[in-house]
C-alpha cells in the first residue's frame, strides 16, 4: 500500500486528518431510472453539498438505481450528517428537475432509500494498526 503524501491530510486548528468514506446511496425500491442527465446534475448537487460542508467529493458515478461516492470527509462533519445532507438536498433538486422520472406517488415520498452503506477507506490496512500500536514503547 502506498504511504500517504501530505496532501492527503487535511490540516485545521487542532486536527490533522484523513478520513475518506465511500457511500452508496439507492433509489427508493430501486426505482430510479437514472439517467446520464439525472447522474450529471446529481453529481454537481453533492459537489456543492460537499463543498459547503468544506468536504471534498473526489469520485462519483451511478447506474440506473444507485450512486457511489468517495469523499474526503473533515472531522468535524458526522458521516451521518454529510449522509442527510446529500441525500435530502439531492432528492429536492432531482424531484424538482426530472418531475416525470421520478414519479412521487410511486416512491412514496422519497427518492432515496432511507438505508445507506458507507465505509471507510484509505490509509493503513486494519491488521498494521494493531501492530503499530504493540510496536509503541510504553514508558516505565
Amino acid at each position: 500500500m502506498a504511504k500517504a503524501t501530505e496532501g492527503d491530510y487535511r490540516r485545521g486548528r487542532h486536527v490533522v486528518s484523513a478520513v475518506h468514506v465511500h457511500l452508496v446511496f439507492v433509489t427508493k425500491y430501486r426505482r430510479g431510472g437514472f439517467n446520464d442527465e439525472m447522474l450529471d446534475v446529481c453529481e454537481a448537487t453533492m459537489r456543492k453539498v460537499c463543498e459547503d460542508l468544506e468536504a471534498e467529493l473526489i469520485e462519483f458515478n451511478g447506474e440506473t438505481d444507485h450512486v457511489h461516492l468517495l469523499v474526503h470527509d473533515p472531522p468535524k462533519v458526522a458521516v451521518s450528517g454529510l449522509v442527510n445532507s446529500l441525500e435530502g438536498v439531492s432528492a429536492r433538486i432531482l424531484r424538482r428537475d426530472f418531475t416525470g422520472r421520478t414519479n412521487h406517488a410511486l416512491m412514496h415520498g422519497h427518492f432515496w432509500s432511507p438505508s445507506y452503506f458507507a465505509a471507510s477507506c484509505g490509509g493503513a490496512p486494519l491488521t498494521v494498526v494493531p501492530q503499530y500500536s504493540e510496536q509503541q514503547r510504553r514508558p516505565l
